[in-house]
Parts: structure tokens; C-alpha cells; sequence
């Protein structure tokens, strides 16, 4: 299949052939769901800790003698039926790390890049630079291509500093390279804005190879 290349400044450039296979399959919503808790799983840093009574400072006395106040005996003031005494199974670290297999991660990928070339959610454009690493400039070329005030991934082929740096300060644009972009990445928006040297990136490292 085509697709349209856009000049930066919003005009009307090429076209680019890609894979039927990475932008025209019918996009499988479960592996998609798979993927996108997977890695929101593994971004996790598991490092909660909540205190249990032995961790809890204080409490190696007996509060009270055992008999004859008409209470419920007691052996420590950090008991998790005390005020102040320790959490009873709380959260504790650990890794939230789950594996995909790499067919499936890929699936989802080229599932989402179909369902954005088919909804008209994906723009192409020939290269995205800015003179300066000024919020304006990349402002600028978000208004030429009619993106301004829409959530934006923005994949560029390469890093670029200036673009990074341009873009950051936007709370609705997100900058990443082609090659680290995950499936939630190219999900998490309303357009998906891609470098056309990005794009054959993905279609050549996404295509099912007969």
C-alpha cells in the first residue's frame, strides 16, 4: 500500500510504498491488550516497602503485666492491632517483569500501525527539524501540519537534540526514536506523527518475511 508524504511546512510531497503486512492487517485487540499491560508491568519499579512488626522501631517490652487489668493481654505496642504498630501484609518489593514472546510483541506493533493507517491517525512527513531548540519553532510545525492542541507521538529516525529539547515543554507532544517506540507509545495519542526515514524503518523491521 501508499502513503502520503507531507512536507514539514504542511505541503503535499511523495508517496511511499509500504508492507500490506506491518499497515494493512486486521488489528488483533488482544495481543495489543497483552503487550500494552506487559510493558506498563515492566516500567513498574517495585520498590514499595510498608513496615510489619518486626520492622517497626520500639516494642521489645511488654506493655502490661499478662493478668488482672481485665484487658486483652498484649506482648508489644507494635502490634498491627495497635495505633503505630507495623502494616500486616502490605506491599512488599518485588518485580512486576513479564515476558512476551517477540511474535506477539510484533503483532501488536504492526496491529496498531495498520489501525492508524486505516483510521487517517498516521502522518508522514519527509523530516521534522527546528532551527532552534525553542518550544515556538516546534510549535510552528505542528500548526503547518493542523496537529496543534491534538496528542502527539512524534517518531524521528534519529536522535535529535534540538527536536527533543523543542518539543518537551508541549504537555500534549511526546518525542521518541522509531526504534525504541513501543506498542503503548504508538497508542497513546490521537495521531501518530513519523519521520518518513522512521517509517521504513518500521516497515522493514516489522514485515513478515515470506
Amino acid at each position: 500500500m501508499k502513503l502520503n508524504v507531507l512536507k514539514q511546512d504542511g505541503k503535499k510531497g511523495s508517496t511511499i510504498t509500504v508492507d500490506d503486512s506491518v499497515f494493512g492487517i486486521k488489528p488483533n485487540k488482544s495481543v495489543v491488550h497483552q503487550a500494552v499491560v506487559a510493558e506498563l508491568a515492566n516500567s513498574r519499579q517495585g520498590t514499595h516497602a510498608s513496615k510489619n512488626r518486626s520492622a517497626r522501631k520500639g516494642g521489645g517490652k511488654k506493655p502490661f503485666k499478662q493478668k488482672g487489668r481485665g484487658v486483652a493481654r498484649a506482648g508489644t505496642i507494635r502490634s498491627p492491632i495497635w495505633r503505630g504498630g507495623g502494616i500486616t501484609f502490605g506491599p512488599q518489593p518485588h518485580k512486576y517483569e513479564t515476558r512476551l514472546p517477540k511474535k506477539m510483541r510484533r503483532l501488536a506493533r504492526r496491529s496498531v500501525l495498520s489501525h492508524r493507517a486505516s483510521s487517517g491517525d498516521l502522518v508522514v512527513v519527509d523530516e521534522i527539524s527546528v532551527s532552534s531548540p525553542k518550544t515556538k519553532d516546534f510549535v510552528k510545525v505542528l500548526h503547518a501540519l493542523n496537529l496543534e492542541g491534538k496528542k502527539v507521538t512524534v517518531l524521528i529516525s534519529s536522535f535529535d537534540e534540538k527536536v527533543f529539547l523543542a518539543a518537551r515543554n508541549i504537555p500534549y507532544v511526546y518525542v521518541v526514536e522509531a526504534n525504541s517506540a513501543s506498542t503503548y507509545d504508538l497508542l497513546d495519542c490521537e495521531v501518530l506523527l513519523i519521520e518518513e526515514a522512521g517509517l521504513s524503518f518500521l516497515n522493514e523491521q516489522l514485515m513478515v518475511k515470506s
